[in-house]
């Protein structure tokens, strides 16, 4: 028999996905798992496929033609670095290891570096889309070493997303670069999702529209400057109604957002580099209050506030949002390029941000129209520091800032909590203030600490003696 072209550890519903993925563009893929069911089960009624099942590992490394590449979708962390373990004794200097899980990128810097010593090549890459992507053309951010990459890109390119003929796949950068990406990726997913669930609660607990109505407001959304995967499924949600109660679906799913993590990571490394990410922090939080679910039920029996309700006209108020979400949305993903521009220099990555942007287009959770505009503000100035600074950009967010302070202010007067609408106006105004108030918070800080202060007068590091240090406080 033919040896395989490609192996694939980890043979659940994305590791399978992805085998079938590749298979249909050309190559014979050998799988193999630790759970028996699912071995028997990857070529269980697909005989007329090119798909090779493998029992054991020895059986699966002599399966593949060399040099080997392996990719594992397992979990991330631990079940890693054991497949890993696991594989190395059976490994040629040559060979390709792909992690395709979530698995930090400080990880995926540590593994490369430790395979790149025994001559064996290392990618780290993000895989975005779902089950449905996996299947029918994700987008992928591989990170590693460009003879890593030359291995694997045929492949890669044959079963991603196509958007105007172009694969969403490009090599990221050395070492952990891909899965980093991919933490701001879904980072900024975190914010996309809370803004349009921020969205959806001041239109239906603050005007009152219905699921019904809320599904139109969406379908005419994503016709326009909003259109977007997100965008799109949400207005599918509103849309399904209950089998059992008769009621919207979304009525009848608990208010309660879990996370795997990948959100407060990037939240986590933008403060390690003092890089602002409020609004995906707020997506983070948000999440977060939402899992006390049994402490707000008691707290809304207790704690009073308005009552929500905005009293304005009913059109008037949905352009707004639509208006307020489109600034917001853009304050985000500007936030999420900005951390990778610092990221991108301290860690080394080189990141094209152009590049990043195009294959995030198609194939990802975050897939949106307005890319192409992203896109086109790194082909003007690839080295643009913020979007706020692109002229289309900036302009975007200038024409609608009326509406987001608007729906800012109806959410606050209506008692409706809004922290990624806030976060993202605050983000806007703070940017853009020449003076901030924190000539207090350092003057505070030099108060209590000596931490001294800098000047806008004069060059150097300053000290002022705020108190006589030899007299005693009072009391």
């Amino acid at each position: 028999m033919d040896k395989a072209n490609f192996g694939l550890v980890g043979l659940g519903v994305m590791g399978q996905m992805l085998a079938l993925n590749i298979e249909r563009n050309g190559y014979r893929v050998a799988g193999y798992d630790l759970d028996e069911e699912k071995v028997e089960g990857f070529t269980k009624g697909r005989e007329d496929k090119k798909l090779v099942a493998c029992g054991t590992l020895e059986a699966f490394i002599e399966a593949l033609e060399t040099p080997r590449r392996i990719m594992m979708m397992v979990p991330a962390g631990k079940p890693v670095d054991a497949v890993i373990d696991g594989l190395k004794p059976q490994l040629a200097a040559g060979d390709l290891l792909i992690d395709g899980g979530n698995t930090h990128f400080t990880d995926t810097e540590r593994r490369a570096a430790d395979l790149e010593a025994m001559g064996i090549v290392y990618i780290g890459t993000g895989v975005s889309g779902g089950e449905y992507g996996a299947l029918w053309g994700p987008s992928i951010m591989p990170g590693g070493q460009d003879e890593a990459w030359a291995l694997v890109k045929p492949i890669f390119e044959a079963i991603a997303a196509k958007v105007d003929g172009v694969p969403c796949v490009t090599h990221i950068g050395p070492r952990g670069a891909g899965h980093y990406v991919k933490m701001v990726h879904n980072g900024i997913e975190y914010g996309d999702m809370q803004l349009i669930a921020e969205a959806y609660d001041i239109l239906h607990r603050g005007l009152g529209l219905t699921a019904a109505e809320l599904h139109e407001v969406f379908a005419d959304w994503n016709a326009g400057e909003l259109e977007s995967y997100l965008i799109e499924i949400s207005r599918d949600i509103f849309a399904r109604v209950d089998e059992i109660s008769g009621k919207p679906l979304v009525d009848v799913i608990l208010d309660e957002a879990k996370q795997k993590g990948t959100g407060k990571w990037t939240s986590q490394n933008a403060l390690d580099l003092g890089a602002p990410t409020p609004t995906i922090n707020a997506a983070v939080e948000a999440r977060i209050i939402s899992a006390y679910k049994d402490e707000r039920v008691a707290a809304s029996k207790v704690l009073s506030g308005p009552e929500p309700g905005i009293d304005a006209d009913r059109d008037e108020v949905i352009k707004a949002v639509g208006d307020a979400l489109y600034a917001a949305k853009i304050c985000s993903y500007a936030q999420g390029f900005a951390l990778m521009k610092t990221a991108s220099e301290e860690y080394g990555y080189n990141l094209n941000m152009g590049a990043i942007a195009t294959i995030w287009r198609g194939g990802c959770i975050i897939r949106a129209k307005f890319l192409n505009d992203i896109k086109a503000a790194f082909d003007r100035k690839p080295d643009l520091s913020n979007l706020l600074m692109d002229s289309e950009f900036g302009k975007a967010v200038e024409e609608r800032q009326g509406a987001l302070r608007k729906v800012v202010g109806w959410a606050a007067m209506s008692g409706i909590p809004a922290p990624a609408f806030s976060s993202a106006l605050a983000y806007f105004d703070g940017y853009r203030s020449e003076r901030l108030p924190a000539n207090l918070t350092q003057a505070q800080r030099d108060y209590f600490g000596a931490h001294t202060y800098r000047r806008v007068d004069q060059e150097g590091s300053f000290h002022t003696e705020w108190v006589d240090m030899g007299v005693a406080p009072e009391g």
